[in-house]
C-alpha cells in the first residue's frame, strides 16, 4: 500500500495558523519542538523557496503546517513565481477559510483545496470555487465528524479521505459508510480518490483506494 507522505513531500514554507482547530497536529508539533514562538502568527521561511526547485517528487504540499488563508499576499506572490519556474512539478495548498482568500490567477501547476470535516462545512467547497480561480481544485475529508451527504463536485480534480489519529478526547472517527458515500460520488464524476493509510481498521486493506491525478506523474517511485 502506498503512503501519501512518501509520495507527496511536505515543504513547510509557512508555519503557523490562527484558526485553532482542536485536532491540529501542526500546532501540537510546534508546541513540542518550538519551531516558531507563537503559532497564531504565521512565519514565512523565504530561504525554503529554493526547495521548490527539487524534482525528486512530482508533488509538494505547501500548507502542511499552515492555512493558505493566513498567507500574506507577498508570500503567495513569491511562491507562485517560483512555481512558474517548475511547471512540471505540482504544488498543493489547503485552507479551512476559503472565504478569507481572494486569488484571481494561479499557476497551472497549483492545486487549491479545502478541508471539510462535516456536513456543516460543505459551504467551503462553494467558497473555494468562488474565491480562488485556478485550474485544479481538490478536497480533503479529514477528520470526519459526520456523513457529509450529497456533494457538488463540479470542477473538483482530486479527493483525499482520512481519519483523525492520536488519542485526543472526542476525536473524530471516520465511518466506512461515510467514506464510500464520498467515493461513490467521486467515481460518478470520474474523480481520483486517495484513501489514507490511517483508514486501515475502519476499512479492510482491499477496500483502500489510492489514486493520484495524472498530472502528478509516476507516484510509485
Amino acid at each position: 500500500m502506498q503512503c501519501i507522505k512518501d509520495s507527496i513531500k511536505n515543504i513547510n514554507i509557512v508555519i503557523g495558523c490562527d484558526i485553532g482547530c482542536s485536532y491540529c497536529y501542526a500546532r501540537m508539533n510546534n508546541n513540542r519542538f518550538n519551531t516558531i514562538d507563537n503559532f497564531n502568527n504565521p512565519v514565512f521561511f523565504e530561504s525554503k523557496l529554493k526547495m521548490l526547485d527539487n524534482k525528486k517528487y512530482g508533488a509538494y504540499l505547501l500548507t502542511g503546517q499552515s492555512d493558505l488563508s493566513g498567507w500574506k499576499e507577498e508570500w503567495k506572490h513569491k511562491v507562485f513565481e517560483k512555481m512558474k519556474e517548475n511547471k512540471d512539478t505540482q504544488y498543493i495548498f489547503l485552507s479551512k477559510k476559503p472565504e478569507n482568500i481572494k486569488i484571481n490567477e494561479t499557476p497551472d501547476n497549483g492545486w487549491f483545496g479545502v478541508t471539510v470535516t462535516s456536513s456543516k462545512e460543505k459551504y467551503r467547497i462553494d467558497e473555494l470555487r468562488k474565491n480562488i480561480k485556478t485550474k485544479h481544485y481538490h478536497l480533503t475529508f479529514e477528520p470526519m465528524f459526520d456523513d457529509v451527504g450529497e456533494l457538488d463536485l463540479t470542477d473538483i480534480s482530486w479527493i483525499v479521505i482520512g481519519t483523525e489519529t492520536g488519542s485526543r478526547k472526542n476525536k473524530g472517527v471516520t465511518k466506512k459508510e461515510w467514506v464510500f458515500n464520498i467515493y461513490n460520488q467521486a467515481k460518478a464524476n470520474n474523480i481520483p480518490v486517495f484513501m489514507k493509510e490511517d483508514l486501515l481498521g475502519i476499512l479492510d486493506e482491499n477496500e483502500i483506494i489510492q489514486e493520484f491525478p495524472k498530472e502528478f506523474g509516476d507516484m510509485k517511485k
